[in-house]
């Protein structure tokens, strides 16, 4: 009696032993799920990551325009003239340098003339306003050039 419970009891225990190697891995099907689902959330962080890079130099655009403007009408002000160029400006000490275009990624900023005047003192006309040198399209879907 005492050999017949010993045999079954090691049948069972190699029973258990088959069951829990087949259910301790993962089936082929459930590997393929879980590395689509990855790759699916890998796409969506890296359009994420592009747009927000975008939108970023879009944001050092509108600054750096901001500024080169607000140097233009200061430097024309106190001047009594309108400057030819960016370098007059950086000569003047209006400006540290020409900042760098974040949509081409090269000082070629390009200035615009105009025959207006900002005081009654003023006496000479220049470049009034600087735009990009992008011909790209902004995610409002204007040019970039028009800013």
């Amino acid at each position: 009696m005492k050999s017949l419970l010993q045999t079954a009891g090691r049948s069972n225990v190699a029973r258990s032993r088959a069951r829990r190697w087949r259910t301790s891995g993962f089936t082929l099907i459930e590997l393929m799920i879980v590395i689509t689902i990855i790759l699916i959330l890998l796409g969506i962080a890296a359009g994420r990551y592009t747009q927000s890079v975008h939108r970023a130099r879009e944001a050092v655009l509108r600054q750096d325009l901001y500024e080169l403007r607000k140097a233009i009408d200061n430097y024309t002000l106190d001047k009594q003239a309108a400057p030819q160029s960016l370098d007059d400006m950086v000569q003047a000490k209006y400006l540290h340098s020409v900042p760098i275009d974040p949509m081409t990624r090269q000082a070629d900023w390009v200035p615009v003339f105009e025959n207006v005047v900002l005081s009654p003192d003023q006496n000479s006309t220049g470049m009034t306003d600087v735009h990009s040198n992008s011909g790209e399209i902004a995610l409002d879907g204007t040019a970039y050039n028009t800013w």
